[in-house]
């Protein structure tokens, strides 16, 4: 039986552990992130199928089932697993996607690396997936495709399935028309972007700069614009943006465009953050700080993510602030997603030596003034953590969205802490009460650590509030039934049978 819903990411929808030699398929541990959420939409139609990419070892045989049928929480649904070679995934993953296509999305000319890039297995793996995804759908299916590195399956899943109704979101920031033209494939990319019914963004900003570069490329007819809702568009702020183009013509295909950011599952995280083990947790790191301020600073090990921009305001802070020597400690998670990439090596190395400095500079035998931690920590523990930090401090260079605020906030069900993020992430724009700083200026991120760590009880109360009335509008149950909507309206339009829908519970 064909699926109504076919969702097409890289990662597994599951965790593989290997028990006394025989591989077993687990749910993932935290029910918070995209790959969970991206299975509560299985619950929504008859019959649904994932495809994602497994690794074999250059010649030898794939000995696995190609698809499995999981069943969990989320229900029953297939699985089409992939079989990408280690050169394969090396070229289309962590060459072409990491050190050409990451740079240019995030406006880091600089980075930007086309010598190593092999074009025609970036197509190759692209065309795998579409051909992989157009197995497993329907003939009027929603194929909904994620990410920067599938930007080419819309194209061939066009032609494999003209009755589909194929949607793509990004993940990513979307840069400017200048900076995306720098890439040499731009022409193929848009034109594949340009085969959708719908491309989603989180941001405004992000939707008008797809449009922009369309425009700039190809003759596309603006059909719809409109203004920005309440929530989305304050104005003042490095990513706003008062209007948003809603609908483009090409050639005959229609191309609806959306910002709707991901959100957080807030009611998760408020119950995690109730439970006596929370408390628990959160009692033992108060007794370990013995009174020190602790600031928080998460993030994945990249040049995007401006940790070394932060860890170096710090330095300056304990410069000039010698009052808060033992009293403060920094706790920073930097967490390495691509151990044999170089260029994030290096930037771990920087980070490390970076701490190594601070640390050396200023230490005491009872005062470490900066905790680094190098691999992911429960969001069971990061809640207690966020409910003990009187500051957390994000201040990515760019970056799409950044649900480390928002899981922030969630967690400060006492309505206190200070959170400071950086006006160059997505998630800015829905929280203009959080204290905003430019990564770029030194004395922009210095007031704004200053601002945060002397901020009153009442005015962080105030701050936080509004904040969590934003997280709580905008949560994943939000994003789940505004992407459901979006599903329905292009069922009409491609004037096929709507998209099967369970019946709501009883």
């Amino acid at each position: 039986m064909k699926s109504d819903l076919v969702i097409v990411y890289h990662r597994q929808p599951y965790e593989e552990v290997e028990v006394d030699g025989v591989v077993e398929l687990r749910a993932n541990k935290s029910p918070n992130g995209i790959v969970p959420t991206l299975k509560s939409f299985f619950g929504e139609v008859s019959r649904g199928s994932w495809v994602a990419w497994k690794l074999r070892k250059t010649g030898e045989l794939a000995d696995w089932d190609r698809v499995v049928t999981i069943s969990d929480d989320f229900g029953d649904y297939d699985v089409a697993r992939l079989a990408l070679t280690e050169e394969q995934v090396a070229s289309f993953y962590h060459v072409t996607s990491k050190e050409a296509l990451w740079p240019i999305l995030h406006s880091f000319v600089d980075a930007y690396d086309y010598g190593p890039v092999d074009w025609p297995t970036f197509q190759e793996v692209n065309f795998l997936f579409a051909q992989a995804a157009a197995e497993q759908a329907a003939d009027d299916a929603i194929i909904w495709v994620h990410d920067y590195n599938l930007w080419l399956a819309p194209m061939y899943l066009r032609q494999m399935k003209p009755n589909a109704r194929i949607s793509f979101f990004h993940h990513t920031p979307f840069p400017s028309a200048d900076i995306f033209n720098v890439l040499p494939w731009r022409n193929e990319i848009m034109e594949s972007l340009l085969a959708c019914d719908l491309v989603g963004f989180h941001i405004p900003r992000y939707a008008m700069n797809f449009a922009h570069a369309a425009r700039s490329l190809f003759d596309v007819e603006v059909q719809e614009e409109l203004d920005v809702e309440d929530g989305m568009s304050p104005r003042g702020m490095a990513l706003s943006e008062p209007t948003i183009i809603t609908r483009l013509k090409f050639r005959d295909q229609i191309v609806n465009i959306d910002a709707f950011p991901v959100g957080t599952n807030m009611a998760h995280i408020e119950e995690i953050a109730r439970k006596p083990e929370t408390a628990e947790k959160l009692n033992s790191i108060r007794e370990e700080l013995a009174g020190k301020r602790l600031i928080v600073s998460i993030a994945r090990t990249d040049y995007t993510k401006g940790t070394k921009e932060m860890l170096e305001s710090y330095e300056r802070l304990l410069e000039r602030r010698k009052d808060l020597h033992g009293g403060v400690r920094l706790m920073v998670v930097s967490v390495v997603a691509n151990q044999n990439m170089a260029v994030y090596q290096q930037v771990q190395q920087e980070i490390e030596g970076l701490v190594g400095r601070i640390n050396g500079r200023f230490g005491r035998f009872d005062w470490v003034p900066i905790s680094l931690f190098a691999s992911a920590i429960p969001l069971e523990d990061l809640v207690a953590y966020f409910q003990a930090a009187d500051v957390c401090w994000l201040t990515p260079l760019r970056d799409g969205l950044n649900l480390v605020c928002k899981e922030y906030c969630a967690a400060r069900i006492d309505e206190q802490g200070a959170l400071v993020i950086s006006e160059f992430m997505g998630a800015a724009v829905q929280l203009p009460y959080a204290v905003l700083t430019n990564p770029y200026s030194e004395r922009f991120m210095d007031a704004a650590i200053d601002q945060a760590l002397e901020m009153t009880p009442e005015e962080q109360k105030g701050r936080m509030q509004k904040m969590r009335a934003n997280v709580s509008r905008y949560d994943i149950k939000h994003w789940s039934e505004h992407t459901m909507s979006r599903f329905g309206e292009l069922a009409d339009s491609r004037a096929g049978r709507p998209i099967s829908h369970k019946p709501a519970a009883e």
